[in-house]
């Protein structure tokens, strides 16, 4: 098993450095065939609008669309969220989007960066503790449709969701010591496997 960390920008090494000290072997996807060599792929946080450009600058949006509505495993964070999500609002609504999770998304939800926080999260689906949320510009998961199960929320708001293949969260696991967001992740596409 091999997990792509898509790497145009963002928070991608982070996500890398948490696969491997798990044992995962990870690597950096910036271009279309890197896309044959992986199992799942995680899209980090960083800026969706800029994720979009270069996706198609790059030619892996549709790709990575295509594989998406295929079953491939993608984990979304914060941004990456953004970019799975079919609708959003809150800055570019004509964006580009993957469009794969029937959620609509609202972007910097939490307020700019300066309102960015970290706070225990209560998940259920990781066991009896507290799991280290980390919020910077934090999108929030508006609404929610068809297939998708939510996983955790904050304050009444929806925070984590989970759809067949895709595994979404509005914060930053990949910043925190707790690897059990990615453990969750790598059992999904072991289950798919």
């Amino acid at each position: 098993m091999k997990i792509g960390v898509l790497a145009l920008q963002g928070a991608f090494v982070e996500h890398i450095k948490m696969l491997e000290k798990m044992g995962i072997p990870a690597i950096e996807v910036k271009k279309p065939q890197q896309l044959e060599e992986i199992s799942g792929i995680i899209l980090p946080g960083g800026e969706s609008t800029t994720f979009g450009k270069l996706m198609m600058k790059y030619d892996l949006f549709n790709p990575l669309r295509e594989m998406g509505k295929k079953g491939f495993p993608m984990m979304g964070t914060c941004a990456g969220l953004i970019m799975l999500s079919k609708s959003i609002e809150g800055g570019i609504e004509k964006q580009p989007l993957l469009e794969l999770m029937n959620i609509h998304t609202l972007r910097n939800a939490y307020g700019r960066q300066i309102d960015s926080f970290e706070t225990d999260l209560k998940i259920p689906s990781l066991g009896e503790n507290p799991f280290p949320g980390v919020f910077i510009r934090a999108p929030r998961i508006g609404e929610i449709t068809n297939g998708v199960t939510v996983l955790a929320r904050y304050q009444e708001q929806v925070i984590a969701v989970e759809e067949g293949n895709l595994l979404a969260t509005t914060f930053h696991p990949e910043l925190t010591d707790d690897d059990r967001f990615h453990r969750y992740f790598i059992n999904k596409i072991k289950e798919k496997a």
